[in-house]
Formats: C-alpha cells, structure tokens, sequence
C-alpha cells in the first residue's frame, strides 16, 4: 500500500514532534530546554553571529531570540560582548559551554535510541534523502 505525500508528511512531522519531546525530557536535569540548548549551541558553531543571524540559525524571530538571549543572560550562559560599531554580540560562558557539552551528550542518546534501528548503510541512505528533499526546497 502507497501511502499519501501527506502521509509521509505527517510522519516526518511526528518524528520531530518525538525528538522534541524527548530532548527536552533528556535536557530537564539540566534546567534547559531544547530551544535554549540549541542556541547554545549555534552561539558555539557561530562566535561572531549577530543576534539576527541566531535567530534565523534557531527559526525565531529577532524579537524572539532576544527574550531568549536575556533569559541565557540571567542564568549565566552567554554572556554579551562589544562587536564592530554599536553592534552587541553574545558568547558562551564557560558554565554555557559545559551545559552545551552536557546536552550534547544527552541528545546523542535520544538520537541513538531512534536511529538505532536503521544499520550504518540504511542511516546514510536516509540522510541522503534528507538532504535531496532540504536542497531541492531551498531549506
């Protein structure tokens, strides 16, 4: 039986739906949710960014990112830094750096607990078709 392109829509929207869920359940004994970690993390992959390119590297909006920028400030996990002009950056406290590690590993399991049923070959075959489906929209 073909199932329907809404069909598998709907499936690669639930799967996400799923790793949300559970990265944020695995990331709760760190006091962080996957939304907080993932901006740690993108302030880790891009030290110069400004705020506008987190917040489109994270999908919020600028107004977004810096009510979630503040809420890093408060707890000690970025901090800010002059840039070029009038600009403000943010970088990583160490403390921000040892939590991004720690959520690190926390959705390295989640991931593996999901991924584990495909073998090696199956797991690069499907991300293969990911990035087919991301390049041909554009994403």
């Amino acid at each position: 039986m073909t199932r329907s392109l809404a069909e598998v829509g709907l499936s690669v929207k639930r799967l996400q739906m799923h790793h949300h869920r559970s990265a944020n359940a695995a990331l709760a004994p760190l006091d962080i949710s996957i939304v907080q970690w993932d901006a740690l993390r993108h302030l880790s992959q891009n030290p110069d960014a400004s705020l506008h390119d987190l917040a489109q590297l994270t999908f919020q909006t600028d107004q977004s990112f810096g009510t979630l920028a503040g809420r890093l400030l408060d707890r000690g996990l970025i901090e800010r830094v002059p840039g070029p002009g009038r600009a403000v950056r943010h970088r990583l406290t160490p403390h921000g750096e040892q939590v991004r590690e720690a959520g690190q590993a926390l959705l390295n399991e989640v991931l593996e607990r999901t991924f584990r049923v495909l073998g090696p070959s199956e797991l690069e075959i499907f991300d293969g078709f990911l990035l087919r489906l991301l390049n041909g929209t554009g994403a």
